[in-house]
């Protein structure tokens, strides 16, 4: 199986640097990203095209509900996508999760984004209709990343632990720490990958001197196959 450079990045809606955000992927170099908090609102489709066109990328996913997105290289097909609405609770934001099988140097993979809830009891009541959302991955590998809003040990966490490997406990450098982007102190971006899949390596992109000013999250990169 061939390599895979995947990059999860919650983008703060643009409210940073939005040049420096795309600058930042580019030089990370993936073959897919998972967004997070990508633009929804006035002209969230030519916004999102520019984030893309100026990482190199084009866009795989095009839903505006729940502000995900996949991204991916001209070295990625895209074969098919998916995109569902979670059950929302009264006074909070929709959630969603949008998914994408790709054919990557002749491997298929699923690569799915997620941004879980701040609410710790909706953030459980989403996963259930997460997994059923999400297509079999008895044979082609699920990549699943995103925002957790929540720390490893919590019980969200636990239970994408129970079904996927943790890339960075399984193969990561540094801390890991994800949040904040000036300040990184707490681990609450992950990327989750099927059993079986090797993690060549994983780390929280503290180093490039541009995520600072970019979103208000590091991004998390790893190399996968």
């Amino acid at each position: 199986m061939s390599e895979l450079r995947l990059l999860t990045y919650n983008l703060h809606g643009l409210r940073d640097d939005a040049d420096e955000a795309s600058a930042v992927i580019r030089r990370c170099e993936p073959d897919v990203v998972c967004i997070q908090e990508a633009p929804r609102f006035l002209r969230w489709r030519s916004k999102r095209a520019a984030v893309a066109r100026k990482a190199g990328l084009v866009v795989a996913t095009a839903n505006r509900t729940g502000g995900l997105m996949l991204m991916t290289s001209l070295r990625a097909q895209v074969v098919r996508t998916g995109f569902s609405l979670l059950p929302k609770s009264p006074k909070l934001h929709q959630r969603s999760v949008c998914w994408a099988q790709l054919s990557v140097g002749g491997s298929r993979w699923t690569i799915a984004s997620v941004h879980f809830s701040l609410s710790a009891d909706e953030r459980l009541s989403h996963l259930a209709p997460l997994w059923a959302a999400l297509p079999p991955y008895d044979e082609t590998p699920l990549v699943l990343a995103g925002d957790i809003n929540e720390e490893p040990g919590g019980p969200v966490w636990q239970e994408l632990t129970g079904r996927l490997a943790d890339a960075w406990a399984a193969s990561g450098s540094g801390d890991g720490n994800t949040y904040s982007a000036r300040r990184p102190h707490k681990r609450i971006d992950g990327i989750f990958a099927s059993r079986g899949v090797e993690v060549v390596s994983c780390h929280a992109v503290a180093d490039d001197p541009g995520v600072a000013v970019a979103s208000d999250h590091l991004p998390v990169l790893a190399v996968l196959k």
